[in-house]
């Protein structure tokens, strides 16, 4: 009986002991599950360290060479075109001729009235030989009056023949199109055979005066390159056909306001679109080898004295007036290292369209900068990275 006994309190505390290990197997099965499906359950982010360094400004920009000067010359006379001398592209120099024009009509208009002088004339010599009748006869009355008739054909003849040199001057002047100064046409509209429309007939450009490279850029950036007035800056004509790409040298001409652009909505949409005041970069360029319209790019780089860590733009997040960002906290728990969204404030700092630099206290070497999230986060959220 008592060794019975012994068995039965044996086999008791053994299958207590395999109730206890179960239960104690159970529960950290469920505690390793829940932590588990609760990391699942964590917000998902994408992180990158940050790099450290000057933040690097640059410009880059194109278009299209305009003339400082040109001329747009019209059709003098409305005269049909009777022959084009040039064609558009070509190099011409001052008062070489563009276009001559059909002038028939004022010729038949001059040679009229040059005889219509011719009959004055005679009719002039008519009056005199009356005067010298009146004169020999003696009549006073008819000598006066003889005198005056002779006076009045002297102004009609005068009229007349400014008249004449008028037309002469208006025929020699409007049957040709001459270039008003050395350069290179830009745009030909006339067309041999028929008259002008309401667009010049030929638009010249003046090739001694230069050309306009106009670039709109932030006013910050140009700020921070520290552009000025006068200042070179080194531009490339883009190829073109057989015309192979060549650097070039500009100089800044003026730098002006350009109006504002709208940078974008600030994240949550609560406070007014981020707004960039841009400003107009006026280049000016020189050079005997251009002709007007060449596609011309320009590309400007300064690395800032001070120095920090470079964060991606999309990492900064705005709420009014206030910048911060997100880093990536490691923390020991009781069933491993836990990771935490700890909130930076950016307090001062500089920025491009890519980047901003903060100051180098706000951030620790190997700090993981949180780029993206699947929902968003408060300072001390638990995350999970990807």
């Amino acid at each position: 009986m008592e060794l019975s006994k012994e068995q039965v309190d044996r086999k008791r505390k053994k299958w207590i002991s395999t109730v206890l290990l179960l239960l104690i197997g159970l529960l950290l099965f469920f505690t390793l599950f829940s932590n588990t499906l609760q990391s699942v359950t964590l917000p998902k982010v994408n992180a990158e360290l940050a790099a450290s360094g000057g933040i690097a400004y640059k410009l880059e920009g194109s278009g299209i060479l305009q003339p400082v000067n040109q001329a747009e010359l019209p059709n003098p006379a409305g005269w049909k075109v009777r022959q084009v001398l040039v064609k558009e592209g070509d190099v011409v120099k001052k008062g070489q001729n563009l276009i001559l024009y059909d002038s028939t009509s004022a010729e038949r208009e001059l040679e009229n009235e040059i005889a219509q002088l011719t009959k004055l004339t005679i009719a002039l010599e008519d009056v005199q030989d009356q005067l010298k009748l009146s004169i020999v006869e003696g009549g006073e009355s008819a000598t006066g009056k003889a005198e005056r008739e002779l006076t009045t054909r002297n102004i009609d003849i005068s009229v007349q023949q400014r008249k004449i040199d008028g037309l002469r001057e208006q025929l020699n002047r409007q049957r040709e199109l001459a270039a008003p100064f050395d350069g290179i046409v830009m745009d030909l509209n006339a067309v041999e055979g028929l008259a002008s429309t309401s667009q010049p007939d030929i638009v010249i450009s003046n090739s001694d005066l230069g050309y306009w490279l106009d670039i709109d850029a932030d006013r910050s950036l140009i700020d921070s390159l520290g552009l000025a007035v006068k200042q070179s800056v080194e531009l490339k004509v883009l190829a073109e056909g057989e015309q192979p790409a060549r650097p070039m040298e500009g100089t800044i001409h003026d730098i002006t306001d350009a109006g504002s652009q709208i940078a974008g909505l600030p994240e949550g949409g609560a406070a007014a679109p981020a707004v960039n005041l841009q400003k107009k970069l006026r280049i000016h360029v020189d050079d005997a080898t251009l002709k007007g319209g060449e596609q011309v790019s320009v590309k400007l780089e300064r690395t800032s004295s001070g120095k920090g860590w470079l964060v991606p733009n999309e990492a900064i997040h705005r709420v009014g007036e206030k910048r911060f960002l997100f880093k990536v906290e490691k923390q020991r728990g009781a069933l491993g290292n836990e990771f935490v969204a700890r909130k930076v404030t950016i307090e001062a700092s500089e920025s491009t369209d890519r980047e901003t630099m903060i100051p180098a206290d706000r951030l620790y070497e190997g700090d993981l900068i949180i780029m993206e999230s699947s929902e968003p986060l408060q300072d001390g959220n638990r995350i999970r990275l990807q």
